[in-house]
């Protein structure tokens, strides 16, 4: 596995370089410009990318400018800042994890093997976190606002996205619609597949996306 490390922070990558599992290849790049310029040249794996204090929001754009420019690469952002804000703009913009720094080898390892199935890491509760503290901003009681895609989705389907928004766990989503756990996952499964998206935090999102645009509607027309 080869990995681009963007860090300028030699004791964050002696770190990773003991934690990584045997027979990565870690590859330092120390700006935006060089890491560009070696994900050109090169196929990596995986992108590692050190977020310090210093311009830390604007580090965090150039992230989302990485996601952007290289679909496929698979990123995890490592913030010196525990930042809620930056964790959702990076995330909802495809960025497949964010982890301390200092990560413990085992569990990097896991994280990993998260990232590789396909799904974000930002720890199971944390991420419920990031999509009950978004849906705040969204204060609506009308859940016949459509969304992107809503269209593709069964009547069944439609209801678990909506409960998801909401910030339900799958569990309270089963007891919500009267159906058993596994179905609220094979229902999940369905929904990502038709939508095209990877994981609950992107559903919950698109889902506010659309409420946003219809309040913003009524707000214009009103």
């Amino acid at each position: 596995m080869k990995v681009l490390c963007w860090n300028t922070n030699d004791s964050v990558l002696e770190h990773w370089n003991t934690v990584c599992p045997k027979g990565f290849e870690l590859v330092q790049s120390n700006s935006i410009e060089t890491s560009f310029s070696l994900i050109n040249q090169n196929e990596f794996d995986y992108c590692f990318v050190y977020l310090d204090d210093n311009e830390f929001s604007v580090k965090v754009e150039q992230v989302v400018e990485i996601r952007e420019r290289h679909p496929s690469l698979k990123i995890i952002a490592f913030p010196h800042l525990r930042s809620q804000s930056a964790a959702i703009r990076m995330l909802s913009k495809g960025v497949n994890g964010q982890c301390s720094p200092y990560i413990a080898k085992e569990q990097l390892k896991l994280v990993l093997s998260v990232v590789d199935s396909g799904e974000i890491w930002g720890g199971k509760d944390f991420i419920q976190q990031l999509i009950k503290q978004s849906s705040t901003s969204v204060e609506t009681s009308d859940d016949s606002m459509p969304f992107e895609g809503v269209d593709l989705l069964s009547e069944r389907e439609v209801s678990v996205a909506r409960f998801i928004a909401k910030g339900l766990a799958n569990k309270e989503v089963a007891r919500e619609l009267d159906v058993t756990e596994r179905t609220v996952k094979a229902h999940l499964t369905a929904i990502y597949k038709k939508l095209h998206i990877k994981d609950r935090l992107s559903l919950a999102l698109l889902v506010k996306k659309g409420q946003r645009s219809q309040e913003d509607n009524v707000v214009v027309n009103g």
